[in-house]
């Protein structure tokens, strides 16, 4: 996917980009491509493949709901998909990236300072550490590639507001989600909508769940991520 295609990719899901912002994300493919020559942090290095698969992918998230003016969270993001890419495009919302690992927030935070992103807010933990001392915090959170979906639904519900929205992004989710559908329940989550599309040009399969979280959390969640790992593997 060249700029172009991008672009106009982008206008079919509602996102009109602007100069700034193409700058910006030209900025963060060039970062992205000079920093992985020392971390690790990527094997999408193809500029096509960047703009397909790490920045209109991350934007994808908008067919779930309008991201505008709100506090959103991006646990596991990695090299800050689709965090980062939300909060360059969508400036009045709040972005808070949670990552464990300290190179990924090395060049998280180099992101966020050369291209001057006031709206962003960078933590160094784990999620389920980080939730423990921040409960109902975020309108929404999202997280991309981080694990298993009875693991996430678990790792972000403390953090969630009441009637706030889980979105994962996904690829083939059917038998995660038959997995998982019970303890959604048990955490207090209702699936409201599963939206499955395919990715421009190479036809990808992805799917956007959907959850809303419907009561209050039980201050167990989230438990220790090796407890949460062993019970999924059952």
């Amino acid at each position: 996917m060249n700029k172009e295609i991008f672009i106009k990719e982008c206008k079919k899901i509602n996102i009109e980009l602007n100069s700034d912002q193409l700058e910006k994300l030209e900025k963060y493919k060039n970062l992205l491509i000079e920093w992985n020559k020392k971390f690790n942090l990527t094997t999408i290095l193809d500029e096509a493949d960047i703009y397909l698969k790490h920045f209109y992918d991350s934007l994808c998230l908008i067919r779930a709901i309008n991201l505008s003016n709100k506090k959103i969270c991006d646990f596991g993001t990695g090299a800050g998909f689709p965090g980062m890419v939300i909060a360059i495009i969508f400036n009045t919302s709040k972005i808070t990236l949670i990552e464990s690992n300290s190179k990924k927030i090395l060049f998280l935070n180099e992101i966020k300072n050369k291209l001057g992103l006031k709206n962003v807010e960078i933590i160094n933990n784990r999620m389920e550490i980080y939730a423990k001392n921040n409960k109902e915090v975020f309108d929404i959170i999202t997280c991309r590639a981080v694990s298993s979906l009875d693991i996430i639904l678990e790792l972000s519900v403390a953090s969630l507001k009441l009637n706030g929205l889980f979105i994962p992004l996904k690829a083939n989710v059917d038998e995660e989600l038959e997995k998982s559908i019970n303890k959604a329940k048990i955490l207090g989550y209702l699936l409201e909508n599963k939206i499955n599309y395919k990715l421009p040009i190479d036809g990808s399969n992805r799917t956007i769940l959907i959850f809303k979280k419907n009561k209050k959390t039980d201050n167990k969640y989230p438990r220790e991520y090796k407890i949460i790992k062993k019970e999924s593997m059952k």
